[in-house]
């Protein structure tokens, strides 16, 4: 009891009730005490929770805090039983952790989501089978995340999921995306935010490649509905005056050619082909930005505004996620 009581505000008011017997028995069945039922002489408090998320819970109140692991699939089973528990009973520190934790996998930044999709890659590259996957299924992460009012875990888990079809989303075999995680179907409205949302992802997509040959005012008309166009293409083979440490394309046709071909190429892998990233508009423009090296090897100043422009295209991105998945409102 004291233990309990020390880290948690739910228990603490628990046990500062009347003991059994001092009251009707209504009062001690709302509190969860069980009257006619001792341990060792103690009165039994029921508690209607996973056993295996209670002996975790308990095991981090006793053993100095959680051993979190790598957010893998098996950790994401402990975390998110200790998240929920530590919500419930109101262990305000416990659940600080856990939402750390989670947030490592589920980051609210470009640069964190970066480090986890490192990861990821890593991860998979050496595990073997395509079907092997290292996080959790985003869809049990969107639901846990509702279900504790943990908001900061949804972009990113909604944007991770947009980026499977539809058939593996709704038609996953045991080894997939539904049973990765034993976690129930996404809630209507969820489901509505995750259609519009992968969308809004795939229509990012074009504009991005569009905009490689356009200016800001032709792009789609997706993207003024948002006041959130793409910014200004990179300006592959136009001269520039030259001023004090600038630099300046050195071989502007060349550079148009290979330009060119990049949108061509682009828009075939990417749009035609439906190939990885057709739905990951962050991976397309991080590519599209380490193609300098390839494309205009031979022109610094043309590398360098490609690399530019698909870095702030990468921003920009992120911070419409939540909007794209109607997560602000």
């Amino acid at each position: 009891m004291s233990v309990l009581s020390l880290h948690s505000n739910f228990f603490r008011d628990m046990f500062s009730l009347p003991v059994p017997g001092s009251c009707d028995p209504s009062c001690s069945r709302q509190a969860g005490v069980n009257t006619n039922e001792e341990v060792d002489g103690c009165p039994l408090v029921v508690l209607h929770d996973s056993a295996e998320d209670l002996s975790n819970l308990l095991k981090a109140l006793y053993y100095a805090g959680p051993e979190f692991k790598d957010n893998d699939q098996q950790d994401f089973q402990v975390v998110s039983g200790i998240l929920r528990l530590s919500s419930k009973y109101l262990i305000d520190a416990l659940r600080e952790k856990a939402l750390a934790h989670l947030s490592k996998a589920w980051p609210t930044t470009l640069e964190g989501w970066d480090a986890r999709e490192d990861r990821a890659r890593s991860y998979e590259s050496d595990a073997g089978p395509p079907t092997t996957y290292l996080y959790p299924s985003p869809i049990a992460v969107i639901n846990l995340a509702r279900e504790v009012n943990a908001p900061s875990l949804l972009p990113s888990a909604f944007y991770d999921l947009s980026r499977y079809s539809y058939a593996k989303i709704f038609e996953a075999s045991d080894d997939e995306l539904l049973h990765r995680t034993r976690s129930p179907p996404l809630s209507l409205p969820d489901l509505q935010k995750l259609t519009l949302g992968k969308e809004a992802s795939q229509h990012a997509v074009s504009a991005l490649i569009q905009s490689l040959g356009t200016s800001p005012n032709n792009n789609s008309n997706y993207y003024h509905q948002h006041a959130s166009s793409p910014s200004s293409p990179p300006s592959f083979g136009h001269r520039r005056k030259q001023s004090a440490g600038s630099r300046m394309c050195v071989s502007a046709a060349a550079c148009r050619k290979d330009f060119g071909e990049l949108v061509d190429l682009a828009t075939q892998h990417y749009l035609m082909d439906r190939e990885r990233g057709y739905s990951d508009p962050l991976y397309v423009a991080e590519e599209l930005g380490q193609l300098k090296s390839v494309e205009f090897s031979e022109c610094e100043a043309c590398a360098r505004s490609l690399e530019t422009w698909a870095t702030r295209e990468r921003e920009r991105i992120w911070n419409l996620i939540p909007l794209w998945f109607r997560l602000e409102r």
